[in-house]
């Protein structure tokens, strides 16, 4: 009987919430599977707990000064992982030969440059850094038309997306797909009184009712601007145009997402709200294996509701439409103001709904040009931060 090589994985970002669900389920599947290399930002013990159980041939971080503390920590314990820093390791370690599968799990714009590095070198690459395809979405897909990448959905929505599409699908038309319904929980505020917004606190904000994500992802399904950051990243992904997708707020998050035929068929995908579930599934496709996900019980779930989401209690749902409306470096101007936003809402220097006012002064003061290659888009996020830096100061001024 032939025995089967395992093939070699790297996760990017595999400290957060995204990459230690990854690390479970390949820990399940080690005869299929192995860490070939581990990312973080700074989290320099959890990392090293992580080379200590898995053994990787590489471990990267930002920072030099992170990379000069990891290497001593693991040279004391006789580790080999070899240790690399910055942006270039990355992407060294992202469009590594040996590399068959790249988790992109980084947060932010940080992830753009390796997730693209993977796909320029035909990897399989299971895509849950929204921002890459936010930031330059264009630029992305024409580099994935060119390689010989495959591009799996790793969000909850994208993945139910996927799934109830059939495989593959260049066009919804052609498929008979009427609409996508994309679903949100409307996060820890959907049911608040919109006067206490400008109260809320960075614990409230992350304190969502069904998941556990990292800080900023959490704060951004508490403006929705999460779903809207989703909302663009589905456009590309599914070659669909804004009316094409509707954005329904589900608050169990049992039904993640779903797509309506023609026929008046609407199929849908629903599962426990654990990323496991479409981790297994992206990682292992076309097979299914096992995520370590309980069944879903919908006797005990008990009901499901639907509801339109109001954008007026969420006005970055429909800061990212007119993004996405508008086209060409509009999305990557909103991105770049909600990473600024965020961080300041997180260190306490912006109120919860001076969020949404710092993107939107920095979407109508910001010239949005034509996304040609990553040069551009790098130039059009820094212009962003920059304005929305000044447009920071100003807010905090008043």
């Amino acid at each position: 009987m032939q025995t089967m090589t395992p093939q070699s994985v790297c996760v990017l970002g595999s400290t957060g919430s995204i990459g230690v669900s990854t690390l479970d389920v390949l820990a399940r599947h080690p005869e299929s599977y192995s860490v070939y290399a581990l990312t973080a930002r700074d989290r320099i013990e959890e990392l090293a707990q992580q080379c200590r159980r898995f053994a990787p041939r590489y471990a990267v971080v930002l920072e030099e000064s992170k990379a000069v503390q990891l290497r001593a920590t693991l040279a004391d314990e006789k580790l080999s992982t070899e240790v690399l820093s910055g942006i270039d390791g990355l992407c060294q370690v992202a469009s590594d030969p040996q590399v068959s599968i790249v988790m992109a799990a980084i947060v932010g714009a940080a992830g753009l440059r390796p997730t693209l590095a993977a796909v320029q070198a035909g990897k399989k690459v299971l895509l849950a850094n929204k921002e890459s395809l936010v930031m330059a979405g264009p630029v992305f897909m024409a580099a994935l038309a060119e390689s010989d990448a495959s591009l799996l959905p790793i969000d909850s929505e994208h993945n139910a997306i996927f799934q109830c599409l059939p495989y593959p699908c260049d066009s919804l038309s052609e498929a008979g797909v009427e609409r996508i319904l994309l679903t949100g929980s409307g996060g820890p505020f959907r049911t608040a009184d919109p006067e206490s917004l400008h109260r809320v606190t960075p614990d409230e904000a992350c304190n969502h009712p069904n998941w556990s994500m990292g800080r900023k992802i959490s704060v951004d399904s508490a403006t929705m601007m999460n779903k809207g950051l989703e909302f663009i990243e589905a456009c590309y992904l599914f070659h669909a145009v804004p009316d094409d997708i509707q954005v329904v707020v589900h608050p169990q998050s049992i039904v993640h997402s779903m797509v309506q035929y023609r026929d008046g068929s609407l199929l849908a995908q629903m599962g426990n709200p654990d990323m496991r579930t479409p981790i297994a599934h992206a990682l292992a496709f076309p097979q299914r294996v096992e995520s370590g996900v309980n069944a879903l019980d919908l006797i005990s779930a008990g009901r499901l509701d639907f509801e339109a989401p109001d954008e007026s209690r969420f006005p970055c749902l429909r800061l990212a439409r007119e993004a996405m409306l508008a086209g060409g470096s509009a999305p990557t101007i909103l991105n770049a103001a909600n990473e600024v936003a965020v961080e300041a809402f997180l260190a306490g220097e912006l109120p919860f709904t001076g969020i949404a006012q710092l993107i939107e002064k920095v979407m109508q003061t910001t010239g949005v040009v034509e996304l040609k290659d990553l040069e551009t888009v790098e130039q059009a996020d820094r212009e962003a931060r920059a304005q929305a830096h000044q447009v920071l100061g100003e807010l905090c001024g008043a």
